[in-house]
């Protein structure tokens, strides 16, 4: 991946952090998108460019003001010159019942989840087409298959998946857009979410009997930008099994 650019929302902590330390490792030059985690990212970019110089750049933008994304874009370009993939991590995650929902979680969950997606990809595009480049949308198994009391966050996932066909479509053949959909990779945080003897009927569920790592995503955020120049418009789940064990 030497040469190539990657911006990787919500990139500084978690799997977005190890799809960071990925890619750079293969030799990408990294724009490492964050909301709040400040620290965090600042930490990251730091560590990267220890390893290569000049070869991180973090940057701030909350996803759910539709003017920062376009200027996201822009930025990115203006400090390295070229823009070759965008990776979509960013993600809100809370329960939403069904009588507990109102307008602010719709906003916050679609919004982060869906919306920021097809207006980053709007933004990007042109750079995207001369670069023949790509996009990697960070989905979910429960996009298929609604998570109980998670109603908003499950119908986001959904409208990513078909988000990730249409703009197969819409960009081809320039550009390739594929999603990746995670399974147990890491607990949530924030919350106490599920307890231990929930988390281990979970994991039982997989075919493979085990949590997932950050670093099986990041291997296939590779696979797809990297080594995949003929696969478009496709859905791989990344789930120890558990999708297909019903």
């Amino acid at each position: 991946m030497q040469g190539k650019v990657v911006l990787v929302t919500g990139g500084a902590k978690r799997v977005g952090a190890a799809i960071c330390r990925r890619l750079h490792a293969a030799g990408a030059q990294l724009a490492i998108h964050y909301r709040n985690a400040e620290q965090e990212a600042l930490d990251l970019q730091n560590e990267l460019n220890k390893l290569r110089p000049k070869s991180a750049v973090v940057f701030q933008a909350d996803l759910l003001d539709l003017n920062a994304l376009p200027q996201l874009v822009h930025k990115v370009i203006k400090k390295f010159g070229q823009l070759d993939a965008l990776v979509n991590n960013a993600s809100s995650f809370y329960a939403t019942p069904l009588a507990e929902v109102d307008e602010a979680q719709w906003n916050d969950l679609l919004g982060t989840n869906l919306k920021a997606p097809l207006f980053l990809a709007q933004a990007a595009a042109v750079e995207l087409r001369h670069r023949h480049g790509c996009i990697v949308n960070i989905a979910d198994i429960h996009a298929e298959r609604p998570m109980h009391g998670h109603l908003l966050y499950s119908v986001a996932k959904s409208g990513l998946v078909a988000l990730t066909k249409g703009l197969a479509q819409e960009l081809a053949p320039q550009v390739r857009i594929n999603a990746i959909s995670p399974g147990v990779i890491i607990w949530p945080e924030g919350e106490d979410w599920k307890d231990q003897e929930q988390r281990r009927k979970i994991v039982a569920h997989t075919l493979l009997k085990r949590e997932g790592e950050p670093e099986d995503i990041a291997r296939a955020v590779q696979f797809l930008i990297a080594d995949a120049p003929y696969i478009t418009g496709q859905i791989i789940a990344v789930d120890g099994g558990r999708s297909v064990n019903i």
